[in-house]
């Protein structure tokens, strides 16, 4: 467990640090008064590193809890070079800390935000601003946010991640940011469920040289099958979940050999026409190293009101995970959800 007194005191006394990660650091915003270990109020501040600004110049940072618009404010002399910045949950810039991170991150090139509250303003005022963003990660993130965010040039973005912040998403949104984002090679959208088939061609022709693609919870996007995704014979990592059902049984082995470069690929037995996938033989030319398939299984809600017919909801069971060994794909299976 590390205290916020604690990592005051790393700071101050490493002048040469530049990389801050304590993201899941519960304790940072409260302190230990007895043996019991009993939670008390915030016993510290951040500008007790504020003395490290002159000499500490930061430039990666992963915080969560405590980290809020007055940490910002006080850390600022020591992050006017950073260049990486995550804000998991537990921490809350506000929305005057957002709309300043450009001045006071300038030279902002990552930016991951979780559970924040964001607005088309906020989000505008960064992609206008930080003009070599490289990475953009929003999850889980309230509020109103449109596709009037993203109407703006991103030439040098790399990575865009819209993580159940983009439910209104279209493919004609879609397109809009095909056209300002034209250097993606990284893309993960998951709950856009007003997506279809043709978000496929969308894609495969606005971003052809993506290494990743993660669609999750994305609508209608596999019920007609896949073909166009083939288009992207620079992917890398392609992960397809709960995109609707359509997947032919042979998938796997035809993305095998129409994607000479996928090394990663995870599905969901739910989005098979068939309820399974074959499995490839690997031979030496593949490049395929781990295959994950997960399995669901119904329940019934369980807030379903007793005289209505209850209804059946999806629920992760487990998931098949194959490790490429030599020639071989070596199965195990797992609870978790990977």
């Amino acid at each position: 467990m590390v205290s916020g007194p604690h990592l005051c005191k790393i700071i101050r006394k490493n002048p040469g640090l530049k990389t801050l990660k304590a993201r899941g650091c519960k304790n940072i915003t409260q302190a230990e008064r007895d043996i019991e270990m009993k939670l008390v109020p915030l016993s510290f501040s951040w500008e007790d590193t504020s003395g490290s600004g002159n000499s500490c110049q930061l430039e990666e940072i992963s915080l969560g809890w405590g980290f809020s618009s007055l940490a910002l404010q006080s850390l600022r002399p020591a992050v006017a070079v950073l260049k990486t910045l995550t804000v998991g949950l537990g921490g809350s810039l506000g929305e005057d800390a957002l709309r300043l991170l450009p001045t006071i991150c300038p030279l902002l090139e990552c930016l991951t935000l979780y559970f924040q509250v964001l607005s088309d303003g906020i989000l505008s005022d960064i992609i206008k601003s930080l003009k070599h963003l490289k990475v953009l990660d929003l999850c889980f993130c309230l509020g109103e946010v449109s596709v009037l965010s993203f109407k703006f040039p991103m030439p040098y973005l790399r990575k865009l991640g819209l993580r159940r912040v983009a439910a209104w998403m279209t493919n004609d949104d879609l397109l809009v940011l095909t056209q300002n984002c034209p250097s993606l090679t990284d893309l993960c959208l998951v709950g856009c469920k007003l997506l279809n088939s043709d978000t496929q061609k969308i894609i495969s022709y606005g971003w052809p040289g993506l290494n990743s693609l993660q669609l999750e919870d994305c609508g209608e996007v596999t019920v007609l099958g896949i073909s166009s995704f083939f288009d992207c014979v620079a992917l890398e990592v392609l992960f397809l979940r709960h995109n609707g059902v359509g997947i032919h049984k042979s998938f796997i082995l035809d993305a095998v050999s129409k994607l000479p470069m996928l090394r990663q690929l995870a599905l969901d037995t739910c989005d098979a026409t068939e309820g399974c996938f074959d499995i490839p033989n690997c031979e030496d030319s593949s490049a395929i190293g781990v295959i994950k398939i997960s399995r669901c299984e119904s329940r019934v809600r369980s807030l379903d009101i007793h005289f209505v017919k209850p209804r059946r909801k999806p629920v992760h069971k487990d998931t098949s995970v194959f490790l490429r060994s030599g020639n071989r794909l070596m199965r195990t299976v797992v609870q978790e959800r990977l």
